[in-house]
């Protein structure tokens, strides 16, 4: 009997080694290696024979000159949702394996379920369930008045046979939820394991790559909102969407952490409703409704997610601190970006801090991960320390560095444009990204120097 051969991976960055150690030698983390089985050393998984055997569809032996590659060969497809074909980067193209992930009760399954049944009625496609009966998809297809007929529905959680039928059935289009509850006959350990779900995601990449599959899978997060399992999943696959939204908000927001075929940290904007998943084809309206009486420390900045601009309001409250250790709490910002920014305007605008708790939040529950928003959040929380309040039509962006200077951020011009759509009439920017014809209707101040910035709202 063949000896069963053993690894030692990292769950950190996906690295296999041959023996246990401490530290892993590619990402040099502590106490990240998981021994893991991988079957027999004589008998590879089928997965791997197969692809050896068959290789990736379309490809040719030899050497092919660049510009002789005919990409009319890779039409994409359209996933019927604007939002979702966004944050793809125009489509579905054949072929392609992308990972979903999400919080339990975010709408990925409603999400796919919905792409699934439009798709079917001019496409092959079939939708297995690991984790639901039929039953359950079939009520939920119901109640969200879906199109019922045409899309095949399979609850199976072993990859040989998911793979033998759809070889039989032969879909454009397959969905497997979720890649965690999956398991191979050729690997010992139990489903949700480091090897079961590396093993069965690359058996079932290696299938679509194969017969020109466009394959969903479905991925479980952590704690923290990292996605499960090994880190080598994001890796292989090629496209990562990441579905964010707490259950007491009902807009989602789908975002592009990897994408082989379009740009990342492009942003989709959902609403849950009864009907499932809407798109939002404005979400700057959405994430503007503010109150109707003006308060201090509030204030609009504009985002640039992926191709579009997003007008988001930022909220602070500067209080004094009742204990020994001032607060410091961000909702939607880094925590570390604040601290800094508390030290820049403490040093270059002469307001300290340092004895106040501090609270800031971005409203509608976005991911702010870009610098544009610095100045914005320098101000509100000026503004509420001082207890002003802004005007309702001031928007303001701009990047704040340690020596006080306000840098300029890309696509100046198309946020300015976005705002004065939307109704503002004045604007607080870097002086390097003021338009040189202005934007007609906005009076727009430039500043260089944060002081600058802080004096500019001392006389709105």
């Amino acid at each position: 009997m063949a000896k069963a051969r053993t690894a030692y991976v990292c769950t950190a960055c996906g690295a296999e080694h041959g023996q246990w150690q401490g530290q892993c030698a590619a990402c040099r983390e502590w106490n990240t290696l998981s021994r893991v089985s991988l079957g027999s050393a004589a008998a590879t998984p089928a997965a791997r024979a197969d692809f050896r055997r068959q290789g990736y569809a379309g490809s040719t032996s030899g050497l092919q000159d660049l510009a002789d590659i005919d990409l009319a060969s890779v039409p994409r497809m359209s996933s019927s949702l604007e939002e979702l074909d966004r944050v793809l980067g125009g489509g579905l193209v054949p072929g392609s394996a992308i990972l979903v992930g999400g919080n339990p009760g975010a709408g990925k399954s409603t999400l796919l379920l919905q792409v699934m049944c439009t798709l079917a009625q001019s496409n092959k496609a079939l939708y297995v369930t690991g984790e639901e009966s039929l039953q359950q998809v079939g009520m939920r297809a119901r109640r969200l008045g879906l199109p019922e007929r045409h899309l095949k529905l399979l609850a199976e959680t072993n990859v040989e046979k998911i793979c033998e039928l759809a070889r039989e059935q032969e879909p454009g289009l397959l969905v497997v939820d979720s890649i965690q509850v999956m398991h191979s006959a050729d690997i010992p350990s139990a489903p949700g394991s480091v090897a079961q779900v590396r093993e069965c995601a690359a058996y079932l990449i290696q299938f679509a790559k194969q017969t020109n599959t466009i394959l969903f899978l479905v991925g479980h997060v952590t704690k923290d909102g990292t996605l499960a399992g090994p880190k080598v999943l994001e890796h292989m696959i090629d496209c990562f969407l990441m579905l964010e939204g707490g259950n007491d908000s009902k807009y989602r927001t789908l975002r592009s952490q990897k994408n082989r075929f379009g740009a990342v940290n492009e942003l989709g904007v959902f609403a849950m409703t009864e009907k499932g998943l809407r798109e939002v084809k404005n979400p700057s309206a959405i994430f503007l409704a503010r109150a109707e009486e003006p308060s201090s420390g509030s204030l609009v900045m504009v985002l640039w997610e992926g191709t579009r601009p997003l007008l988001v309001e930022v909220q602070a409250l500067v209080d004094a601190s009742t204990s020994g250790q001032p607060r410091r709490l961000a909702v939607g910002l880094d925590q570390n970006r604040l601290g800094m920014l508390l030290a820049v305007v403490h040093r270059h605008g002469g307001l300290f801090m340092a004895d106040q708790d501090v609270f800031v939040n971005v409203v509608g529950g976005v991911k702010v991960t870009e610098t544009s928003a610095d100045l914005a959040l320098a101000l509100a929380l000026v503004s509420s320390l001082r207890d002003q309040t802004l005007p309702q039509d001031l928007v303001v962006f701009g990047e704040v560095g340690l020596a006080g200077e306000i840098r300029p951020v890309p696509s100046g011009q198309e946020r300015l444009q976005e705002a004065a759509k939307h109704g503002f009439k004045r604007a607080i920017v870097p002086r390097a990204n003021v338009p040189r014809g202005g934007i007609p209707g906005m009076h727009i101040t430039g500043v260089a120097r944060l002081s600058e910035a802080i004096a500019a709202i001392a006389e709105l």
